[in-house]
C-alpha cells in the first residue's frame, strides 16, 4: 500500500491533470551482471572479460504516468570515464534539466516522487524547484524502494545485459541505450511496472 504522502500525490495529480513521475537513478560498470543460462552439466558457461579500461555509466529515468494515457518512460545516461576531476553523478543542474525537458514533452504539470538523495534535498535543488510552478514534488518513505516502479527498469535492463562481454564504457552505453529504447516502446511492460509496487494511480473517489 502507498504511503500517505503517495496518496495525496495522487489526488494532487488528479485535481491538476498532472503526470505522475517516479524518478530513480541506476548505475553499471563494465563488469556484466550474472544471469541463469544454459549450459552442458558439468561445464560451467565463462564470460570472457578483458580487465582493461574503466570507467562506468549513470542512468536517470522517469516512469510517467497519467489515467488514461499510456505510461511514457524518460531517460538521460551520463558516462564516467574515470577521469581526473569528473564528477561520478548527476548534479542539481542535470536533474533539472532532465525534469524541464520532460515537462516540455509531456506537456503538462508533473508530480514528481524520488527519495531522498542527496542530490534531491539540497537548498539548491529546493531553490530550483520553488521557481517552477509546474513542478510538486512528494518525496517517498525512506527505504522503500519497492514503493519505486522504476526500480522495475532498472532490472529489466540488467537481465538484458547479463553475461555480455562488455569491451569499453562507449559499447556499454550502446548496450543500456537500446534497452532503454525497447523499453519505452513496451507499453504493457511499463504498466507491468507499476502493478509490481501494489499502486495505482487511478484518481480516489471524491
Amino acid at each position: 500500500m502507498a504511503s500517505p504522502a503517495v496518496a495525496g500525490g495522487k489526488r494532487l495529480a488528479a485535481a491538476r491533470g498532472a503526470w505522475v513521475c517516479f524518478q530513480d537513478e541506476a548505475g553499471q560498470t563494465l563488469r556484466p551482471p550474472k544471469g541463469k543460462t544454459w549450459a552442458r552439466r558439468g561445464h560451467t558457461p565463462v564470460v570472457a572479460v578483458s580487465g582493461k579500461g574503466s570507467g562506468r555509466i549513470s542512468i536517470a529515468g522517469l516512469l510517467c504516468l497519467k489515467p488514461g494515457h499510456r505510461g511514457r518512460l524518460m531517460w538521460r545516461t551520463r558516462l564516467h570515464r574515470g577521469r581526473t576531476g569528473e564528477r561520478d553523478s548527476f548534479s542539481e543542474d542535470d536533474y533539472i534539466a532532465f525534469l524541464d525537458q520532460t515537462h516540455q514533452r509531456l506537456a503538462a504539470p508533473i508530480v514528481l516522487c524520488w527519495d531522498n538523495l542527496n542530490t534531491h534535498i539540497s537548498v539548491r535543488m529546493r531553490t530550483l524547484i520553488a521557481a517552477r510552478d509546474w513542478l510538486t514534488v512528494v518525496r517517498l518513505p525512506a527505504y522503500a524502494p519497492d514503493l519505486n516502479p522504476t526500480e522495475g527498469v532498472w532490472s529489466w535492463i540488467k537481465r538484458g545485459i547479463a553475461n555480455t562481454a562488455i569491451h569499453r564504457v562507449d559499447h556499454l552505453a550502446n548496450l543500456v541505450k537500446q534497452r532503454l529504447r525497447a523499453c519505452q516502446q513496451q507499453t504493457n511492460l511499463i504498466a507491468g511496472f507499476l502493478a509490481q509496487t501494489g499502486m495505482t494511480i487511478e484518481p480516489e473517489p471524491p
